[in-house]
């Protein structure tokens, strides 16, 4: 019976998520707020089809937090981390303070004592990094102004959350049975998440636990863990890589939570350690699907879990407090926009994306009244204007989407055209082998970034040996390439000596990221053939130049000079690029390409004899490079 009700829960979850969401996109509200009401809809207060199990589920479900924030560190590569830390420290510590503060205060004039109003100023300060960034990178607003300023506020709250629960404990006040934001009993709208064990050392020993932990997270992401997954590489199974992806970011949570701190932090610096580690890709696009199916989780349970019999008895005090706290917060981003120097556009999306309460608030409440620095009656309502908070968030994304923001480029019609960061144009090539290194090199050697993906664990360590950057992973998986940054990308090279890889490949970036343009290398003239149907830009044919080059050297050897032997070998090969494009559209018919093929040599050798009697007048004042160096 056990194993039915799991099941069927399962179920309920995933078929609330492909019912909902589809809808919510193609309305227009995006993903997230698609999950909340399917939450809501089979939640205690819907159908009723989910029940108290909701909080084993969003336990379990707060994990896909975990992830994401693994996967953000794998994007953030130290130097990055570095340009970042102005807006990380300045504008993320200066919002977390005034917030905290301002909000302080507001507790202050409601009645709360003052280690009461430090700590609920603290805790509201935070805002939603799942629901943040789930949001922005679904309307492609990550690689903005707001979305980065967005990211460096939620990369500090979540470096906060640290200090903030050491802080939390050294407020505990005898609580008054009798304080209360609501003469609701200890009714709470969400299920607090599980808070960090409580420590058991002295705090000079836990103090050495906490470094010596983080510590070895950072040493072995440097020193141990390449060539763990080299030797793991070198096995060729997808799924032993993936099984050792979620045992590194499982065990680093389970060791955070351990020493009492923050899973998702220990797995964000993990991931920050990685980031430069040429397996990044592959780890990264091995978790992705987990961390979507797990985030989604979240969002149902965040919905699922909602208890409106305290919003039904004290719907003015909640919504009055919901509004306060966004219009809070929203203020203060707005000021923090223009401090900071962002346009109108992006100033107004940063407000609107970050006015809200975070997930890490229901940790720290739920702490906060573990260590009697809050009440229930306190917290209750208070993770009531978190959830709904978190709930608005997306409305508020859509305000902006469709009435603020075409009233903006309207008043602006004049505004120069947005250039690209060259951090976006970046060049992909797939394969470094022979072929791929020589493009690569004369691309970097102009200044060009280039993301560069092979499948050989062996290949990679001795290209490392040279200094190049490469990373693992096999190019024909589509959410490897997406990892890769084929979103943004302008070029995709693809350099691999496998046929029907390469076609995989061709197919899918033409399916699913038509702007991106493909130049490819075919290993011999069917396979150009194949390439050129496709529809691929540019196709080489990997020992063409090279057989060119050795027939001009061949002719220069048999007495032609430099010069006629150059155009002889420019003329052979734009007829025969010609001939190629042709000749491709009637592969497959044999009879066809029999006779096709021996007119178009009758063709080449007249265009030779005629463009032969054209230069004869050219060749005594025709240069002659090897005749010139032997004078």
């Amino acid at each position: 019976m056990h194993n039915e009700a799991l099941f069927f829960q399962a179920f309920i979850y995933l078929a609330a998520a492909v019912i909902s969401v589809p809808i919510a996109k193609r309305l227009g509200l995006g993903s997230v707020l698609g999950y909340l009401i399917a939450g809501v809809l089979i939640g205690p207060f819907g159908f009723k089809l989910v029940g108290n199990e909701g909080e084993d589920v969003m336990h379990f479900a707060e994990f896909g937090v975990v992830m994401m924030l693994f996967l953000v560190g794998l994007e953030l590569q130290p130097r990055l981390l570095w340009n970042l830390r102005v807006p990380i420290l300045g504008l993320g510590g200066l919002q977390v303070l005034i917030t905290a503060v301002i909000v302080g205060l507001g507790g202050l004039l409601l009645g709360l004592p003052w280690p009461m109003a430090i700590a609920v100023g603290v805790i509201l300060a935070m805002s939603s990094t799942a629901i943040v960034l789930q949001t922005l990178n679904e309307k492609g607003w990550m690689k903005s102004d707001a979305g980065q300023s967005s990211f460096s506020v939620l990369l500090f709250q979540d470096i906060a959350v640290i200090p903030i629960l050491a802080l939390l404990p050294l407020l505990a006040i005898a609580p008054d049975p009798h304080l209360s934001l609501a003469a609701s009993g200890s009714d709470v709208l969400l299920t607090a998440g599980s808070a960090p064990v409580e420590a058991v050392l002295p705090a000079w020993q836990q103090a050495l636990l906490v470094i010596g932990t983080v510590g070895g997270i950072i040493l072995a992401g440097q020193f141990l863990l390449q060539p763990v997954f080299r030797l793991i590489a070198t096995t060729q199974l997808r799924e032993i890589f993936t099984a050792t992806a979620l045992f590194l970011v499982i065990g680093i949570a389970l060791a955070m939570n351990e020493i009492g701190l923050s899973p998702a932090l220990g797995t964000f610096v993990a991931g920050v350690v990685l980031a430069e580690n040429e397996y990044r890709h592959e780890l990264e696009s091995d978790i992705e699907p987990f961390k979507g199916l797990l985030l989604g989780l979240f969002f149902l349970s965040v919905g699922a879990s909602i208890n409106f019999t305290l919003l039904w008895n004290q719907p003015w005090m909640i919504l009055g407090l919901v509004l306060a706290l966004v219009l809070c917060k929203g203020v203060i981003l707005w000021g923090l926009s223009r401090l900071f120097k962002l346009d109108l556009n992006d100033g107004l999306l940063f407000s609107f994306a970050l006015a809200q309460g975070g997930e890490f608030a229901f940790v720290l409440l739920s702490f906060a009244v573990q260590n009697q620095v809050l009440t229930d009656q306190v917290a209750g309502p208070l993770m009531a204007v978190v959830a709904l908070s978190m709930a608005v968030t997306p409305l508020l994304i859509i305000v902006f989407e469709k009435l603020i923001q075409p009233r903006l480029i309207q008043a602006t019609p004049d505004a120069p055209q947005e250039t690209i960061d060259s951090e976006d144009n970046h060049v992909i090539i797939a394969g470094f082998g022979r072929f791929g290194q020589i493009v690569g090199r004369l691309l970097m050697a102009n200044g060009f970034r280039v993301t560069i993906l092979d499948h050989d664990p062996s290949h990679i360590e001795m290209l490392r040996r040279f200094g190049w950057k490469v990373f693992y992973g096999d190019a024909s998986r589509l959410d490897l390439l997406r990892s890769a940054g084929i979103g943004d990308a302008r070029l995709l090279v693809i350099a691999i000596d496998d046929p029907e890889r390469v076609l995989s490949i061709v197919h899918a970036v033409h399916k699913y990221f038509p702007h991106v343009r493909i130049l490819a290398r075919a290993t011999n003239r069917n396979h150009a053939y194949q390439l050129i149907r496709t529809g691929v830009e540019v196709v080489e044919r990997e020992t063409f130049e090279s057989a060119l080059s050795m027939g001009e050297q061949a002719l220069r050897l048999l007495g032609f000079r430099a010069y006629k032997a150059q155009r002889v070998a420019q003329t052979f090969k734009a007829h025969d690029e010609a001939v190629l494009q042709e000749m491709a559209h009637i592969a497959g018919n044999e009879t066809e390409l029999v006779a096709r093929s021996k007119q178009m040599n009758r063709d080449l050798a007249r265009l030779l004899q005629t463009d032969d009697q054209a230069l004869a007048h050219e060749l005594d004042h025709a240069w002659d490079t090897a005749a010139s160096r032997e004078g």
